[in-house]
């Protein structure tokens, strides 16, 4: 293992759940909670996602370090920034690099995903948020995330990384 694929292997951080929401049908207000239910290739229970194994938008997440940088590229003043809610996402996580949990499981709670992709803004923020919203959200619209055991999800939990799978491949392969 090269010294640059060593340090993209290893996440020392944790992080913590901020913020739950879930949108109980599509174009509708986020619910805030303070705990919910991961389920396994279904979601979040209450939210309008698609189930299905298929579908890898089961979950969304967002950086909360990123709501700073998305109301400070949008210009809103300090006493106004832009909320978890209005984003849309269903979990906003702080402490740990949610980029850095690409092609990984990771743990939430009681409940395991996997990274599935970027979350990138879509034309309804910009409605909701103003112009420029869209500009300001690319780069920092999170993760989406399928659910791979289910489990509850409550505010203050930790996010870890899971250790990788032995496949026993080396065994095999010592090469």
């Amino acid at each position: 293992m090269s010294p640059l694929q060593q340090l993209i292997a290893d996440v020392p951080q944790q992080g913590r759940v901020r913020w739950i929401g879930v949108r109980p049908q599509s174009r509708s207000a986020m619910l805030e909670l303070d705990a919910v239910e991961a389920r396994l290739e279904a979601g979040l229970t209450g939210d309008h996602a698609r189930p299905g194994v298929r579908n890898a938008r089961q979950v969304t997440l967002i950086q909360w370090e990123h709501l700073a940088v998305i109301s400070s590229l949008l210009g809103r003043p300090e006493d106004q920034p832009v909320r978890p809610e209005n984003l849309r996402r269903n979990l906003v996580i702080s402490g740990i690099n949610l980029f850095s949990l690409k092609g990984r499981r990771f743990r939430i709670g009681q409940a395991i995903f996997e990274t599935t992709g970027w979350c990138q803004p879509c034309a309804r923020l910009e409605n909701n948020l103003g112009i420029g919203t869209f500009q300001a959200v690319r780069g920092h619209g999170g993760i989406t995330a399928r659910v791979l055991q289910s489990g509850i999800i409550r505010l203050d939990d930790i996010v870890s990384v899971e250790p990788v799978p032995d496949s026993g491949y080396a065994a095999f392969n010592p090469g």
